[in-house]
């Protein structure tokens, strides 16, 4: 029997990891991933681009804070984390938090896993519906006649036309793809509409500095006059 080859070597693993982290429209680019996901935001959008009803994001908020990034990960623990399985321990909160190197890549590699099983439950589990929903059913009353099915059930609309060459697995398949774009389409949006928001309050802080110092650069001048 021959022996088993080495398993992924750390750096192989890390690379897939990243590339898999590339496929999600954070909201803030990746500079230091130690310190991007010390506050949980960015893992919440993580999973928001997967399962978007698992995740209201306007529940987490960007912090440099040590307490509100505690916060941040109960919540994130609470809330989504435990709908996938998955409870981050006490102790590596603390890490997280305070941007232990390594700590960020580790719980993405557990969040991947979670993610992956829970799509891979999904699908088997879709596949058992079209299963057990197959069309055409196989009646003896159903018959073919010059491209069009007619089952005799639908009273209104008992003829329907199918594209050439296509049959009902080609357009449930055309379908589920355009569903999926669209899917993904509407995720975008929420996060761009996010980003949008934002970058807003970063305006709005941004005017009320300006307005701060400008009132004080006013006071000074009236004081030297």
């Amino acid at each position: 029997m021959a022996a088993e080859g080495p398993g992924p070597s750390p750096d192989t693993s890390l690379v897939s990891l990243y590339r898999w982290l590339d496929t999600v429209p954070l909201s803030r680019p990746r500079r230091n991933i130690a310190r991007d996901f010390s506050d949980g935001v960015l893992a919440a959008e993580v999973v928001k681009f997967f399962f978007p009803s698992l995740v209201e994001l306007h529940s987490f908020v960007p912090t440099s804070s040590t307490a509100q990034k505690v916060a941040n990960w109960g919540h994130l623990n609470r809330k989504v984390l435990s709908k996938l399985n998955l409870r981050v321990p006490e102790e590596m909160i603390q890490q997280l938090v305070r941007s232990r190197p390594g700590m960020a890549e580790q719980l993405l590699q557990l969040l991947r896993e979670k993610i992956q099983e829970r799509q891979r439950q999904r699908k088997e589990g879709a596949g058992q519906v079209r299963k057990s929903r197959e069309w055409p059913p196989a009646e003896p009353a159903a018959r073919e006649e010059g491209g069009y099915l007619d089952t005799g059930r639908c009273p209104r609309a008992r003829a329907v036309t199918f594209p050439a060459g296509a049959g009902p697995g080609d357009m449930r398949q055309q379908l589920a793809e355009r569903e999926q774009a669209l899917q993904l389409a509407r995720d975008t949006i929420q996060i761009l509409q996010a980003k949008v928001g934002r970058l807003e309050q970063l305006l709005l802080l941004k005017n009320l500095r300006i307005d701060d110092l400008s009132r004080r650069l006013q006071q000074l001048q009236g004081h030297r006059r």
